[in-house]
């Protein structure tokens, strides 16, 4: 009987899924709402002539290309009513790509929010008072070998193959001087054996993708009305020249910036979210992020399987370790910038972040 019922079970999948294309980014969809019918009563318009084509010259025909010729020369001093200008453009600075919105943070933060569940992410933290809003991880089943075996039954028990690696993605918007500026940063966990007979695993950190970050970037210009080969074009590679150095500010680490303060305040920024820094506040006006570390262990204590034991466990504490809360200065130094910490760092902990930041920002 339980072979019976597994066949029927798998007869039944089987008959419901469809051919899914390898795409390099394929996270789990999520539901989307139904397309809009309209109603089996509503009565259509009644035919108007007022927006007729005009006749031409007298002929007593009217044709659309006679009538697109007579306009083609517009009066002088006319101009056209809606300039033709980009919905949003991207700003590059080495591996650091953001997004620049003709959009208000009030418009901009629901489009965001959908395009993140519309790719297949549950939204783990939404806070639109500092405009952060973050995922939960998610699988890139992209990245699943598609041999033979995978092919046959992962249409039908997709859920038996999974891959050893995990995404989440932050998102921080700020309101800029031309725009609404959007950030996009990646976060990685890679699962990896901890023993040589590979029985017990664990999930460490592993780098962050700038071309994943870059990938979304331009999903999300679609989402903005940007043409899909005008957003290829605006990721497009470019040369762009970047320096940074570590020094000592009053015998404290610093980093110097070869960049006015409205650059390294977004490159800062940034950085920040890459190197997994929760930034709680911040004051632009005085470069001052307020920021908290986050532990990658805690962080991915979410995706977990603790078995069905632990979850009846209420005794046990799932909030994260807190960690004390540091201020990043940004200040400006001339035709440079200078990047300080304080809120009462230590000595090891300013040395450890300024070492952190460079790594993004050299």
């Amino acid at each position: 009987m339980r072979t019976l019922s597994l066949v029927v079970a798998v007869t039944l999948a089987a008959s419901g899924c469809g051919m899914m294309e390898s795409k390099k980014i394929d996270y789990k969809s999520a539901q989307k709402a139904p397309t809009l019918e309209v109603p089996p009563d509503l009565v259509a318009p009644a035919a108007d002539n007022r927006y007729a084509i005009p006749d031409t010259q007298g002929s007593g025909t009217a044709t659309l290309s006679a009538y697109s010729q007579e306009r083609k020369v517009a009066p002088a001093g006319t101009q056209t009513l809606l300039p033709t200008e980009d919905k949003a453009r991207i700003e590059r600075a080495g591996s650091q790509r953001w997004l620049v919105v003709q959009a208000t943070p009030q418009q901009v933060w629901p489009v965001i929010k959908d395009f993140w569940q519309e790719n297949g992410f549950i939204i783990n933290l939404e806070s639109p008072e500092t405009g952060v809003l973050e995922t939960d991880w998610a699988e890139n089943r992209a990245k699943i070998p598609q041999d033979a075996i995978r092919r046959t039954l992962g249409k039908v028990i997709d859920g038996l193959y999974s891959t050893p690696e995990r995404d989440k993605f932050r998102t921080r918007i700020e309101q800029g001087k031309d725009g609404t500026e959007i950030y996009i940063s990646h976060r990685g966990m890679m699962e990896v054996y901890t023993t040589e007979g590979k029985d017990k695993t664990m999930w460490q950190p592993r780098p962050t993708d700038p071309e994943l970050e870059a990938e979304m970037l331009r999903r999300l210009m679609l989402r903005f009305g940007v043409e899909k080969a005008r957003a290829d074009t605006l990721l497009a590679k470019q040369q762009t020249p970047e320096q940074a150095r570590i020094v000592k500010d009053s015998g404290a680490p610093a980093l110097e910036m070869d960049e006015g303060f409205d650059r390294a305040w977004r490159r800062v920024g940034l950085a920040l979210d890459r190197v997994g820094f929760a930034v709680e506040d911040r004051d632009r006006s005085k470069g001052v992020y307020f920021v908290r570390y986050i532990d990658p262990e805690a962080d991915n204590a979410s995706k977990r399987d603790e078995g069905l034991l632990a979850k009846f466990a209420f005794w046990k504490s799932k909030q994260p370790k807190t960690t004390p809360q540091v201020q990043i200065v940004v200040a400006e130094a001339g035709d440079k910038s200078r990047v300080t910490v304080g809120g009462g760092a230590d000595a090891g902990t300013q040395t450890r972040i300024v070492n952190l930041l460079y790594k993004e920002l050299k």
